[in-house]
């Protein structure tokens, strides 16, 4: 038997090999493709068949007398094509006759994947073989000739023991093992190349995720490329509080280097201080898991990277299949990895943003981020896929999360608060008060009733709190206070604020997603019966009480089911009175802690009054729901 070597997998023993070559009733039994090459003239004078019809000599097995003499039936020189040779061999009738030769034209053994790739799938035996759709059998020989070696690694993370159904990987151990002590000196020694290609939402958070990750610094090297000035003061601080603590730090921008050169250069720096592994990490990738580094280096793979994901879409760092011109295809099982329904260690054809490679990959030939027009991690992939080093994805644990850059606009003031939709987990983390989820777990004192349906609960962070003030007044077009209103569709307000609505600073959409996502579980849970999804508010605005303006607000009821009253800033520290009195029930809620909400009824039962600030600045955030 006779077979390539570096892009063929074995499903099966030696001994399903010879029931199946005996069973097909020949001397010698080539394998077959649905392709007539190198010398496709020759096309016309195949026998015709029922399955794949033209031989390929990547695969063939049979009895050794035969083999010997179709191998010596003429000479044949070095630079000859063997495929060439056995087709003319092949051809000739009289030879294929009395040679007993024919060709594996279903796939009983021999499965060549080019051209085929959508004849086969993964069986459901408790150790999967390769099934052959189109012809009912179950190949052993599995070749990815061509240009199908994508499919055959795609088909490799399942294929020779590698996989069992309903225990999942069976390579995936730890091949290396690292001291528990991270000060230890037998860590080895990493670079890390963070690369800041464009204004990133979350930028502080990525810098902190990345501190604090649980590695002796001392074993870590950096370099910084800056592709955009907007994070400079965010860097400087983290220079000039924490980069010393490292073991080298070099920072480039774009004006010295540009992106694929300065990737390229952090490779060399990582040799120069004699690391082991080298370390890419893009601003997009939030590593909230500590131990990443100590996970990726156990797995013992010369290149690996962590599973990250845009929280709650598909869109994650690799790439399961690629198209014909080399650009993203979905694979059979992209989705069962992503969602963590399969666990393992995945060889896949693209990776991007994340990464960890050996340092003996590129000591001796380096690698390169150029490859004709694509962008650099494609076209670092590219090279390492023509140069047979596999990439593989770890989804074994959760290692962190990917921000989505696409729409940030930094022209904005505090850009990041308007990124609850493309960013909605980072959004929560650093806007979203810390006991929020209490709310639900009736922990004492979190949800509290100070009047008759009336309650008061912790919902946003002080971030929150003071971003949104700080958009309010840089914005600057606060309301008269009159009755006058020309932003309302009347052009009147019966009982008017200081304020600026949520519409004239571009976050009326943001701010009904909030209501939807964080306000109306806590109504549903205080309220219990009334249900409404999603809740609708047209008056949604931020409120300014001064002594000199407008220091409170006269009884009323509100237009709404149910309001929203969020403190914005402090009292007893930022202002002095204030508060909402409940005229009906006699019963009043001041200081309000920032951050805090209150949610009451709105047309019937709970006329209120907003009472007298008598220093400082008061700022609230209202919200008129399902009016």
């Amino acid at each position: 038997m006779f077979v390539d070597s570096y892009d063929v997998i074995f499903t099966g023993n030696k001994q399903d090999i010879l029931e199946k070559f005996f069973a097909l009733d020949a001397d010698a039994v080539f394998s077959a493709e649905g392709f007539c090459w190198p010398d496709a003239s020759l096309e016309n004078k195949y026998p015709e068949s029922d399955g794949k019809k033209y031989l390929n000599s990547g695969g063939f097995v049979g009895f050794a007398p035969a083999i010997h003499k179709i191998a010596t039936h003429v000479a044949i020189q070095d630079e000859d094509d063997d495929q060439l040779f056995y087709t003319k061999i092949y051809l000739d009738p009289s030879l294929r006759e009395s040679l007993r030769i024919r060709l594996d034209n279903k796939s009983t053994i021999f499965q060549n994947l080019n051209g085929a790739v959508g004849d086969v799938s993964i069986s459901e035996d408790a150790y999967p073989k390769v099934k052959n759709t189109a012809y009912g059998t179950e190949p052993i020989v599995i070749h990815g000739n061509g240009p199908s070696k994508v499919a055959l690694n795609s088909l490799a993370n399942y294929l020779a023991g590698a996989w069992k159904n309903g225990e999942g990987c069976l390579v995936c151990e730890d091949r290396i093992t690292l001291g528990t002590d991270t000060v230890s000196t037998r860590m080895p020694q990493v670079t890390v190349g963070i690369f800041i290609e464009e204004a990133t939402p979350f930028f502080d958070e990525f810098l902190d995720h990345f501190i604090e990750l649980d590695y002796p610094k001392e074993k870590i090297s950096l370099f910084i490329h800056r592709g955009v000035d907007y994070h400079n003061e965010r860097l400087r601080q983290f220079v000039e509080n924490g980069a010393a603590s490292y073991a080298k730090l070099e920072m480039t921008s774009t004006d010295d280097l540009l992106e694929w050169k300065a990737r390229e250069r952090a490779l060399e720096v990582c040799l120069l201080d004699a690391c082991d592994f080298y370390l890419n990490l893009d601003s997009r990738v939030h590593l909230t898991n500590r131990k990443v580094l100590q996970h990726l280096i156990a797995k013992d793979r010369n290149f690996i990277a962590p599973l990250v994901m845009r929280t709650g879409q598909a869109w994650s760092n690799f790439w399961g299949a690629l198209t014909s011109e080399g650009f993203y295809a979905r694979s059979h099982d992209y989705m069962e990895i992503v969602k963590g329904e399969k666990k393992g260690i995945w060889n896949v054809p693209y990776i991007g943003e994340v990464y960890l490679i050996k340092a003996s990959v590129f000591s001796k030939k380096p690698l390169s981020y150029v490859n004709g027009a694509l962008d650099p991690d494609m076209a670092l992939c590219k090279n390492l896929r023509e140069r047979g080093i596999f990439m593989y994805v770890d989804n074994m644990e959760d290692f962190g999360f990917l921000i989505n850059s696409e729409h940030f606009d930094t022209s904005k003031k505090h850009p990041d608060f308007y990124e609850i939709y493309n960013n909605q987990f980072a959004w929560a983390l650093r806007y979203i008060h810390k006991e929020y989820k209490d709310i639900f777990s009736n922990h004492t004192g979190v949800l509290r009733q100070p009047c008759h349906d009336v309650f008061w609960f912790p919902l946003a962070s002080p971030t929150f709190c003071t971003h949104l003030i700080e958009i309010m007044e840089n914005h600057g077009g606060w309301s008269d206070g009159t009755n006058s209103d020309p932003r309302l569709a009347g052009g009147y307000e019966n009982v008017p604020t200081r304020d600026i609505h949520m519409k004239q600073v571009g976050l009326e959409p943001q701010w009904l997603f909030f209501l939807r996502e964080y306000v109306r579980p806590v109504q549903e849970h205080v309220f219990t019966g009334y249900y409404h999804d999603p809740p609708k508010a047209i008056m949604n605005f931020v409120v300014r009480y001064r002594p000199d303006e407008q220091p409170s607000l006269k009884p009323h009821h509100d237009a709404s089911t149910y309001t929203l009253n969020l403190a914005l800033n402090q009292a007893g520290k930022d202002f002095t009175g204030g508060g909402s009195h409940f005229i009906r029930q006699n019963c009043s809620v001041t200081s309000s802690p920032s951050g805090w909400g209150l949610l009451h009824p709105g047309r019937l039962t709970h006329y209120h009054e907003g009472l007298t600030t008598t220093s400082g600045t008061r700022y609230i955030m209202v919200s008129f729901v399902d009016p």
